[in-house]
């Protein structure tokens, strides 16, 4: 059990802490808008890569090769709502610095947690490249004997729970980025940061 547990930590934390689009996105969105906003969007990410380790724990096999198969098309319908996204964010961004009105947060609309949590559960799950991540753990768990119902269900919990901390961390670092940048010009530099930085990434 507790082998399960580690394995599960250790595969939550190796997908989730790359820095990549998704962890940018979440960063700049939880700096724009508040820490509640920027936790729903990170569970709604962990939500997925769990939702895909336990997929790939029931799966298998057959489930990694449909990933395969299907993870070009994914991969660019991923990158092209990201890069709509970015082009968002300049936009509005600035659009708010030349307002002379109070100065809402700039971004993409994802003002409440539902939204967030939804918006970043839809992008995660774009991604089949965790499907296959997943089910390679998982098959050689399987190989070696080690993947019992009772360690399957530990090893997905553990996913979750590593992958969520990290975005909450995430949340919590964006958070604090938003209490120092302030200001309509700082605002502007920081939505541009995140559009470029996004679609460097999302490619």
């Amino acid at each position: 059990m507790i082998s399960a547990a580690l394995s599960g930590l250790v595969a939550g934390y190796g997908i989730a802490v790359p820095v990549g689009s998704i962890a940018v996105l979440l960063l700049t969105l939880s700096a724009r808008t508040s820490w509640r906003v920027g936790a729903a969007a990170g569970l709604g990410a962990a939500s997925i890569d769990g939702s895909y380790a336990l997929a790939a724990v029931v799966g298998g096999t057959e489930l990694s090769g449909l990933a395969r198969v299907v993870a070009v098309p994914l991969h660019w319908a991923a990158s092209g709502t990201l890069a709509i996204m970015a082009a968002r964010t300049v936009a509005v961004g600035i659009r708010r610095y030349r307002s002379a009105g109070p100065q809402a947060p700039a971004g993409l609309r994802l003002t409440s947690p539902l939204r967030a949590y939804a918006a970043l559960a839809g992008l995660t799950a774009l991604n089949p490249l965790t499907v296959v991540y997943f089910g390679a753990l998982v098959l050689h768990s399987q190989a070696a004997g080690a993947f019992t119902a009772a360690r399957a269900g530990i090893f997905v919990a553990c996913v979750f729970v590593a992958s969520a901390s990290w975005q909450l961390l995430l949340a919590t670092g964006g958070t604090l980025l938003g209490r120092v940048v302030t200001g309509r010009r700082g605002m502007l530099a920081l939505a541009l940061l995140s559009a470029a930085l996004i679609t460097l990434l999302a490619f």
